[in-house]
């Protein structure tokens, strides 16, 4: 009897020693299990309803740097390197002067021989001019002299008063040949000298027109900016890529393009279904994809009217809006790629967990709050959602709630 009552005790204390070890090992389990699953804080502040959309940075003012017009062979032997940033009057791109500079020996030359054609003519003319002087006071001499025999014939003979009077007609239509031949002389210098002065001016508004061609054979920045190079589509469209140097332009052809980094501005694509939700002057905070960890105030400033095609594949239509940067970044480029979050609502003293912090049961919305060693499913009320996270309601500020829904992972085990 005393053998049995001692097996039944030991059977007993077996039998406890077991289940207080079974116990053990399963508060473990769950402690290990509530550990495993990642948790994140319900934070309690102001909660801001966003509207998010992808975009890129523009700019709003850029200056097109063309070729000269009427400057023939064109070509490039120096450029300002692309994406370089420069201010007003930096050299951007130079030509080769090598042709103009020729030219302009041989425009000065001939204008040098048209002045020095012009100043041998119009020296002659003087000279002409004064042999003309004295040939005509000579005639008139003669006349006045014919003039004094004349008057003398009263008291000379009849025959000698009438040769008088014919060496006067005679000296008389001498000076009126002599008054033409000094008018057609004037005339035909002035002619000649009037030629000889359009050929000197036509040499020096070539001369002129030359230096006016090589002054224009460096193209400065017309405002401040970054340099961005367009594509030479002399060879195709195909083949078109930027110029580069030793390339030849047309004159009046666009080189390049000078955007205002001041006036940078992103451009976003708002989706059909959330363009009723903004509007004009609201708060903007954009984020460049190479700058993560900067975000940038700013506000919207414009909203197209109608969707935009896309040139994606396949094609999409959206609206487009502008929201101007309040402060810019000389890091900041046109063409960077980014995200733009349209604040279109505020909500104060939210509590805000993680968006995949939110599980559905029965249709309600819930969360499981981790405090000890099992989760608890708390049911909330969702007050607006954001792409990743969301205000809710119905837990308290600063517990911990799971990302991952614990029933799911147990069933899988």
């Amino acid at each position: 009897m005393r053998r049995k009552l001692r097996w039944a005790a030991t059977l007993l204390i077996l039998i406890l020693l077991g289940g207080g070890l079974a116990v053990g090992i399963n508060r473990l389990s769950r402690g290990q299990a509530a550990a495993q699953i990642s948790t994140a804080p319900a934070r309690k502040g102001e909660f801001l309803v966003i509207v998010r959309c992808r975009g890129e940075l523009k700019a709003r003012r850029s200056v097109q740097l063309s070729a000269p017009v009427n400057v023939p062979e064109l070509r490039i032997v120096w450029l300002a390197p692309t994406g370089s940033q420069v201010k007003v009057g930096d050299p951007i791109i130079r030509f080769d002067p090598s042709s103009a500079k020729q030219q302009l020996q041989e425009k000065e030359a001939a204008l040098n021989q048209a002045q020095a054609a012009l100043d041998q003519s119009v020296a002659q003319a003087g000279i002409g001019h004064e042999q003309d002087k004295l040939d005509l006071a000579g005639a008139q001499y003669q006349v006045e002299r014919a003039k004094l025999e004349v008057t003398r014939a009263e008291i000379l003979s009849a025959l000698q008063g009438e040769e008088s009077r014919i060496d006067l007609g005679l000296a008389e239509k001498k000076l009126t040949v002599q008054q033409a031949n000094v008018k057609l002389n004037e005339t035909s210098n002035e002619a000649k000298i009037a030629s000889l002065t359009r050929a000197r001016d036509k040499a020096k508004d070539e001369v002129e027109l030359t230096q006016s061609r090589l002054q224009k054979m460096e193209r400065t920045a017309p405002i401040n900016g970054v340099v961005n190079y367009l594509p030479n589509q002399s060879q195709g469209w195909v083949n078109a890529k930027p110029f580069k140097v030793g390339d030849e332009a047309w004159p009046g052809g666009a080189l390049a393009e000078i955007p205002d980094l001041d006036t940078l501005e992103m451009e976003g694509k708002i989706e059909e279904i959330d363009r009723g939700r903004v509007s004009l002057n609201q708060q903007v905070r954009v984020r460049i994809d190479s700058l993560p960890e900067i975000t940038f105030p700013a506000k919207l400033t414009a909203l197209s009217p109608m969707t935009v095609m896309g040139w994606e594949w396949p094609p999409t239509r959206t609206f487009r809006g502008l929201a101007n940067l309040e402060k810019s970044d000389p890091r900041l480029r046109p063409s960077m790629n980014g995200a733009m979050d349209v604040i279109v609502n505020r909500i104060p003293n939210a509590i805000s967990i993680p968006a995949k912090a939110l599980f559905t049961r029965a249709g309600k919305p819930i969360v499981y709050l981790v405090a000890g060693d099992e989760p608890r499913a708390v049911e909330v009320e969702v007050l607006a959602r954001n792409p990743d996270e969301m205000a809710i309601r119905g837990i308290p500020e600063g517990g911990r709630v799971a990302l991952a829904e614990p029933e799911k992972k147990g069933s899988k085990r």
